[in-house]
């Protein structure tokens, strides 16, 4: 990919922050398709700057915990504590985990969480990545703002690799994808059932400005299909709702929604 410099510099960030286990030198260089020599000295200045450290026995390259907390600064001083308490109440109401998604750009991630299941199964995945918009309840509930073109326009430049372990009701392709879409513009949300992953269900609802109108950000209720059958699902969607709506009217006080 060579690049400028700023490029491979994200690049290596991007490819520590893809595997824990940290990686080789020479997987980064081969990824960055560069020389060893100048990935060797490109990460020798991510370890100055605090960035990235080595493993003294493996020798394999790390990200710090600079990043992350550059992240909760981040979250800290947008607002963060004014969305927060409108997802820890819809948690606790549902027992259910609840997640807020954010729009920027062309993306939606993944910011906030809060998890209702005290005991039993709790279905809870990491923060801070990406919604895959073809298969997720998040994806579905925000494609379903827009016409079908611009969705499937959508779906193509986020180009993401579907994971091998995706749920056996997942759209299989673009026409069951838009059938999906329809339905979740006559309910106002969107369901999915065992289509991320075997086992689970969820239900998204978009948040929208409350002055302009426009998708600002997705809620959602996710928990085991177990206890979130599709009845349930419906069940549930008049409190998404109803939270999207406060959720809404809270993004003022947020800087989190531009």
């Amino acid at each position: 990919m060579a690049g400028s410099q700023i490029e491979r510099v994200f690049s290596v960030l991007e490819s520590l922050t893809s595997d824990p286990r940290g990686l080789p030198m020479q997987t980064l260089a081969e990824q960055l398709d560069i020389p060893k020599s100048a990935t060797h000295r490109l990460l020798a200045e991510l370890i100055r700057l605090g960035y990235v450290r080595q493993n003294a026995e493996t020798l394999r390259y790390h990200l710090s915990t600079k990043l992350v907390a550059m992240g909760f600064q981040y979250l800290s001083s947008s607002g963060a504590d004014i969305v927060q308490p409108v997802l820890d109440r819809l948690a606790q109401e549902t027992g259910e985990l609840v997640r807020l998604g954010v729009i920027d750009g062309e993306r939606q991630t993944w910011i906030a969480k809060a998890q209702g299941a005290r005991t039993g199964l709790r279905y809870d995945p990491d923060m801070g990545r990406d919604a895959p918009l073809f298969y997720t309840a998040s994806g579905h509930a925000w494609l379903a703002c827009m016409s079908d073109a611009e969705a499937l326009s959508l779906v193509e430049r986020q180009a993401a690799e579907v994971p091998v372990g995706i749920g056996p009701n997942a759209p299989r392709s673009n026409i069951e994808l838009l059938e999906r879409l329809r339905l979740a513009r006559e309910q106002g949300y969107a369901c999915v059932e065992e289509s991320s992953a075997v086992g689970t269900s969820a239900i998204a609802a978009v948040v929208r400005h409350p002055t302009d109108g426009r998708v600002i950000g997705v809620l959602s209720i996710a928990g085991p299909s177990a206890r979130m059958p599709g009845a349930r699902l419906h069940e549930l969607a008049p409190l998404l709702l109803q939270f999207a709506e406060e959720m809404s009217a809270a993004s003022l006080a947020s800087e989190l929604f531009i």
